[in-house]
This record gives C-alpha cells, sequence and structure tokens, in this order.
C-alpha cells in the first residue's frame, strides 16, 4: 500500500494548524472516541497532497488502529458533505492502492473509513446530527448498495461538554471563536480578532499556539470569518431569489385562477342564457301543441 504524501501548499486554517500536530490529534481521536490512547506515533497524518482537495478544502485525513480518519471543520451548513467525503475517500484509497493489484486475485485490506465534521455555525442547534450519504439519492432504497455515513459533532460553547472537557485544544478554540463572533458584533474585524487572541492569551486559552502564531492566526481568521459572510450571503441571495421567484409564481398562478374563474363564470351566465331560453321555447311548443290539439 502507497504512502499518502501531504499537502505542504493548502491554505491552512485555525482549526489545521491546530490539530496538524500528532499530539493534539490523537487527543482529538480520543475524545471522539472515548478512548486513552498514548502514543501518538502510531498515528499516520495523510491528508491529500493537490489534486481537487486543493478547492474542495479537505482538512485532516489520517490512519489510526487501521482506520482512515477523515475530519472536516465546517463553520456553514453543508447538505453535501456526505458527497464531499466520498470524493475525499476515494482520493485516498486511490493515492494507498498500487492501481495493477486491483485486477490481482488476493483480497486488498483497506483502513476502515470513519467521517466527523466539527461544526461551529450557528445555523444547526443540535449537539449531533447524522448526514447518509443515500440521503442525496433521488430514487430512496430500503438498503442501498452504496452508504457514508458522517456524524457532525457541534463544538460551540455549551454543546458536547464531555467531549470538550476530553480535548482541552477544541474546548479552547471553540471559546477563541465565541469571542471573534462576540466582538465582530460591534468592532471592526481585524480588531476583534486581536482583541480575542490577547484576552485567550491572558486566560490561557490556546496561549502558546496563538503566542507562537499571532500574526498567521490574524490572517486566517480575518479570512475564514470572511469566508463564513460570504457564504451564509451566497445562501440567502439564493434564498431572496428563491423567495422572488415563488412569489412570482404564486401571483402568475392566482391571475391564473381569476381568468379561469372569470371564464367559468362567463361560461355559468352564458348556460344559464341558453337554458332560459330552452325552458322559453319548450313551453312555446307545448303551447303549440295544445292549440292544435
Amino acid at each position: 500500500m502507497k504512502k499518502v504524501t501531504i499537502n505542504q501548499k493548502y491554505k491552512d486554517s485555525v482549526f489545521r494548524m491546530l490539530f496538524n500536530n500528532k499530539l493534539e490529534l490523537l487527543s482529538l481521536y480520543n475524545a471522539v472516541n472515548g478512548t486513552n490512547y498514548e502514543n501518538a506515533d502510531d498515528l499516520e497524518i495523510n491528508t491529500l497532497d493537490d489534486g481537487v482537495f486543493l478547492k474542495m478544502k479537505n482538512d485532516i485525513s489520517f490512519v489510526f488502529g487501521f482506520e482512515l480518519n477523515l475530519y472536516e471543520h465546517q463553520s456553514t451548513k453543508c447538505g453535501n458533505i456526505a458527497l464531499r467525503f466520498l470524493f475525499y475517500v476515494s482520493d485516498l484509497f486511490s493515492g494507498m492502492i498500487i492501481r495493477d493489484d486491483l485486477y490481482k486475485t488476493k483480497v486488498i485490506e483497506i483502513p476502515a473509513p470513519r467521517f466527523v465534521v466539527f461544526y461551529n455555525g450557528q445555523e444547526i442547534a443540535e449537539d449531533r446530527v447524522i448526514y447518509k450519504l443515500s440521503d442525496q439519492y433521488a430514487t430512496k432504497l430500503s438498503a442501498p448498495e452504496l452508504e457514508l455515513t458522517v456524524t457532525l459533532i457541534n463544538i460551540n460553547e455549551n454543546h458536547n461538554p464531555e467531549l470538550m472537557n476530553a480535548c482541552r485544544t477544541l474546548k479552547d478554540y471553540s471559546i477563541f471563536v465565541g469571542r471573534i463572533r462576540k466582538y465582530a458584533l460591534t468592532m471592526v474585524l481585524e480588531k476583534a480578532v486581536k482583541k480575542a487572541i490577547s484576552e485567550c492569551i491572558a486566560e490561557d486559552i490556546l496561549a502558546d499556539f496563538l503566542s507562537k502564531n499571532r500574526a498567521e492566526v490574524i490572517r486566517m481568521s480575518v479570512l475564514e470569518y470572511n469566508e463564513e459572510l460570504h457564504l451564509k450571503n451566497v445562501y440567502q441571495d439564493g434564498y431572496d431569489d428563491c423567495a422572488a421567484q415563488k412569489d412570482a409564481v404564486i401571483l402568475e398562478k392566482d391571475a391564473a385562477i381569476a381568468a379561469k374563474d372569470a371564464v367559468i363564470a362567463e361560461k355559468d351566465a352564458a348556460l344559464t342564457e341558453m337554458n332560459a331560453r330552452i325552458s322559453e321555447l319548450e313551453a312555446l311548443l307545448a303551447n303549440l301543441i295544445n292549440k292544435d290539439n
């Protein structure tokens, strides 16, 4: 099985910087799985190199204990996360396997993939959400042949306290992001980030990391926050466009119904008039027949 090289060109995020470290990543793994492994050298980080992932933003993947763990950090809701993970894991397996081996008789053992999203957006209130690839199928199957399950874990403050307390770095990261959001409501974004960093260092929240990487964290935090706002605006614009189209369709439908009702009313009036005339003619005919008799 081939070794997948780490992508050094990928635009880092604060989350990825924090956990692109074996000790921190093992702590996160233990918190997610309720384990207490200690040997970080058994963990192999294998985040993909180049390819489509430069655009699709694969965050962290690693092999540990015969499992291929794919971790993503999201601040916006994404209904296609299971499909994205399918692309990710396919490329990872492609990088691990020598192509010619696929046609041999011997069964190739592969690490069992597991998919986790660490979510710190503001659209999802639940502690955990399960996404399945089959939910995206146009035809719903009772037993889909291809399934992929993603667990979304809410890492905002006051969510999943047991997990957060098990991983100090994850909890501190959540506090740090919360401070930025709080101050960004009333301050210029860069000033909000700088204030959050200064406060967190003073309170021993990611203190070493923020002290060593202050400039880079400021740059990345501003970019990440602006990206989050951009995605929300894109979603809102799409929602507004859809709402406007829906209103236009409703108006057109109401106009069509009104026109149909007018035609029906006109038709009913004409039928009433014709029925009345038929009745008059029948009465006249009956009177003439009586006279002949």
